[in-house]
């Protein structure tokens, strides 16, 4: 049985981050059933060989493709970055991730062409906003930064905690001296910090979350395909973990702006 516009969209990522994804999506397209799968028991991805980040991304893809969902999205930039050709090697629907969704925010929004990105050690390393970006826009130079403690300070609640600006000044204060006019938040944790990195950045640089240019993607593709769901009842949520899903249901709450229910445990 292949896809219909009824079918849901499948979202995953390491852990709780990509229900930023679900919020924007959940926002932008309410009537659309969505199934997330967050990889709780081995996060952090972030620290993780290429050939292991690899064989996580196969299961997942695997397993959300049995539930016959018409779209993937990838709402991790290290599964992203360093497992893309793998997921769409195995996906006989499309697949979106936020790395492309990111990098099309950010040529949009430079004006002087200098442009920053923020992500996990892995992201920044495997220079995979750099290749992306220059593919697209050859001329604009790219300022990275790795800032691994972001995900631990949101996964803490410390959203508007003296620690994390102290921490994001730390870590923004080189690029703040390249000219950068615009900086692509290269982590789906990261966008829960936009107070707190507005704030430290300025009003002169604008803030890319890829969450937010995912679920745009995500409209324009369904006007094109025709795949939107047609019935106009609010869409159905359902949530699969790998570990600990009060953990997950206490975080994710706050990531999706509301309660968290239906999770479901997956034991590998």
């Amino acid at each position: 049985m292949s896809p219909s516009p009824h079918s849901p969209i499948g979202v995953f990522d390491s852990g709780v981050g990509g229900l930023t994804v679900v919020r924007a999506l959940m926002q932008r397209l309410p009537n659309e059933d969505i199934i997330y799968f967050g990889d709780t028991a081995r996060v952090p991805y972030g620290i993780k060989s290429v050939e292991t980040i690899s064989h996580y991304a196969t299961q997942i893809t695997e397993f959300l493709l049995e539930k016959e969902v018409k779209l993937l999205i990838v709402a991790c930039n290290t599964m992203a970055a360093v497992a893309s050709q793998v997921i769409h090697d195995l996906s006989p629907v499309p697949v979106l991730d936020v790395i492309e969704a990111g990098t099309r925010g950010a040529i949009a929004a430079t004006r002087n062409r200098q442009v920053g990105v923020i992500g996990t050690l892995t992201t920044i390393n495997s220079q995979a906003y750099v290749h992306t970006i220059h593919a697209a826009a050859p001329d604009i130079g790219i300022h990275s930064r790795a800032c691994p403690l972001f995900v631990p300070l949101v996964e803490e609640g410390w959203l508007d905690h003296e620690v994390t600006r102290l921490t994001a000044r730390e870590y923004l204060s080189p690029l703040l001296e390249l000219d950068i006019d615009s900086l692509v938040l290269g982590c789906t944790h990261y966008p829960l910090l936009t107070p707190l990195l507005k704030e430290v950045v300025g009003d002169s640089i604008q803030l890319i979350d890829s969450a937010e240019t995912t679920a745009q993607q995500v409209v324009e593709l369904f006007e094109q395909t025709g795949m939107a769901n047609p019935d106009p009842t609010p869409g159905s949520h359902q949530f699969f973990v790998t570990d600990v899903p009060q953990r997950f249901q206490d975080v994710g709450s706050r990531f999706l702006g509301q309660p968290l229910f239906h999770v479901h445990v997956v034991n590998w």
